[in-house]
């Protein structure tokens, strides 16, 4: 349809300025809506002539209008990006609080209490105490750790009441004390997650907490196992999904491990590392989308980065469960891991460091991959970023004092920031998922964080995996009352430090295992060979 100029059309005086025209454009129809009804009315295109002021004429039922484009186009994207920035406020995942479970002083193991302990079962060879020990003394726990009341008893039990028993302490226990932190009710939870690798009851562990808590029958649980040491950060990505797809709610996320029935009672050394290692523990996280709980939230949750390498026959059979050759079940660590692990690393950082090293760091990375793939400069060694430059603090996962020690010299790490990890093993043994909590837990206690801070966690799992989380912090931190770390107020560090600068063993068991087996610097285990004993504890 054609038209002349609408002043031309419509019956109301010319607009100041303006001049009749009679030059024919091409018109639209436009549906306008009033009081329910729809009406119909044309729109016309003024020439150059009479629209001195820029608009466009718009005949509008009895009137005339002049619409400018530039103003309402503006308007327009500035209610876009509100309306994005609404959106993404909404899907930001924050973390409200955090406790780490701390068991009852009657639980401690000192030395002495755990070689006796060998000794009264009976189930161990000479050779395979002796091996226990050696490790014992230089794996960088303290006699402060803790072991289930099973483990405990004479002779000790590993039933399915005595591990249920394990959980409900720990779980109980972690949530009880979250719940009194952040103030919140069991029933506010629209999401639970729980992981523990080796311990999967039926009803599962987060039947089991929403039946003590009386959680609504509505929420959303999940019970992962089977993961390893990685399953904490796994859950809290799994904790991220659920809550960016349904604002206004809280989750729960409980990371534990179960030892009471995972005890090995074999004499294979490539089963024995964990018996050494691993201990009583666990952490209970509440996170939540809600932008009204940002004033108090603590962290703000940035990335979430997580690599398997399963794929890959060595990466899945480097950490086992299995039963040794007198039918004892135990897991298994054998010389791969290493090597596996650092795999696993390399990739998780290659994900990780585009997205959160400054520009001058992703520069020198450039640099150095043109010269060594494009100008075939083979001998110059890889460059490292400079990590130190995006995080100012480090939970990594306590695996053992080999492998915080094997991470520090990678990452080129001062003992500063290597302090939390030694600190959550020193005081609580290898805590599977929870270390890197344990860890975040000093962190908050000994020291303190700024606004703004970025926090990094990082697990390494069976399968194999190594996930990390990356954390801002929204606001000052500054001696945080966590129950599992009030000693270190009183007793400081440097005990720690003392033990630690101890030699790891003598120069007669410290044996290469690149010619013979053995364990390994990130706490692995080859061949069986007896004489082949270079432990985790190893620098």
């Amino acid at each position: 349809m054609q038209g002349k100029c609408l002043h031309r059309l419509s019956s109301g005086p010319h607009l100041p300025g303006s001049l009749p025209c009679s030059t024919p454009l091409e018109s639209a129809s436009l549906r306008a809506s009033t009081a329910g009804c729809f009406a119909s009315a044309f729109v016309y295109q003024s020439c150059g002539t009479c629209r001195p002021s820029g608009g466009a004429m718009v005949k509008l039922f009895d009137h005339t209008v002049e619409i400018k484009p530039v103003p309402y186009a503006l308007a327009a994207v500035c209610l876009l990006l509100a309306w994005y920035w609404w959106v993404q406020r909404r899907r930001r995942v924050l973390l409200l609080d955090f406790a780490c479970y701390k068991p009852p002083e009657e639980l401690k193991v000192t030395k002495p209490l755990f070689l006796a302990g060998l000794k009264d079962v009976k189930l161990f060879s000479q050779e395979s105490l002796d091996f226990q020990e050696r490790i014992f003394t230089r794996n960088g726990l303290s006699e402060a750790t803790y072991c289930p009341p099973s483990l405990h008893a004479k002779p000790p039990t590993a039933t399915m009441d005595s591990a249920r028993e394990e959980a409900r302490m720990v779980l109980f226990g972690a949530v009880s004390k979250v719940l009194q932190r952040t103030g919140l009710h069991p029933r506010d939870f629209s999401f639970l997650v729980v992981n523990c690798s080796l311990f999967g009851p039926t009803p599962s562990l987060s039947a089991m907490v929403i039946n003590h808590f009386k959680m609504r029958s509505d929420i959303l649980s999940y019970n992962l196992g089977g993961m390893g040491c990685s399953a904490g950060l796994i859950s809290i990505g799994l904790a991220q999904r659920l809550l960016s797809g349904d604002p206004g709610k809280y989750a729960l996320v409980i990371s534990t491990e179960n030892i009471t029935q995972n005890w090995y009672r074999g004499d294979d050394r490539s089963m024995l590392i964990p018996n050494t290692l691993f201990r009583m523990g666990g952490a209970a996280i509440v996170l939540t989308n809600r932008p009204s709980e940002r004033s108090r939230a603590k962290y703000e949750l940035q990335h979430v980065v997580r690599v398997h390498l399963g794929a890959d026959d060595a990466a899945y059979e480097c950490v086992f469960q299995k039963e040794d050759e007198a039918g004892h079940i135990g897991v298994a660590l054998n010389r791969d891991l290493t090597k596996v692990a650092g795999k696993a690393l390399e990739r998780n950082l290659t994900t990780l460091g585009p997205k959160v090293l400054p520009l001058r760091e992703k520069l020198a990375y450039l640099a150095n991959h043109i010269r060594r793939h494009l100008l075939r400069q083979r001998r110059l060694k890889p460059y490292i970023p400079d990590f130190k430059s995006a995080f100012q603090h480090f939970c990594l996962h306590a695996g053992g004092r080999g492998v915080i020690e094997g991470l520090g010299k990678q990452l080129a790490l001062p003992d500063r920031l290597l302090e939390p990890s030694y600190a959550s093993l020193f005081w609580y043994g290898n805590t599977s998922s929870a270390s890197v909590w344990y860890a975040l837990g000093f962190i908050e206690s000994a020291r303190s964080l700024a606004c703004g801070d970025i926090v990094w966690q990082v697990g390494f799992g069976s399968g194999f995996k190594c996930n990390s989380a990356v954390w801002k912090a929204l606001r000052p931190i500054k001696a945080a009352k966590h129950e599992a770390w009030a000693h270190v107020e009183k007793e400081g560090t440097q005990g720690m430090w003392d033990n630690l600068r101890q030699p790891a063993l003598s120069k007669k068991a410290n044996i290469d295992i690149a010619a013979r087996g053995g364990i390994d610097h990130m706490g692995s285990v080859g061949a069986t060979d007896e004489d082949s004993i270079k432990a985790a504890a190893c620098p």
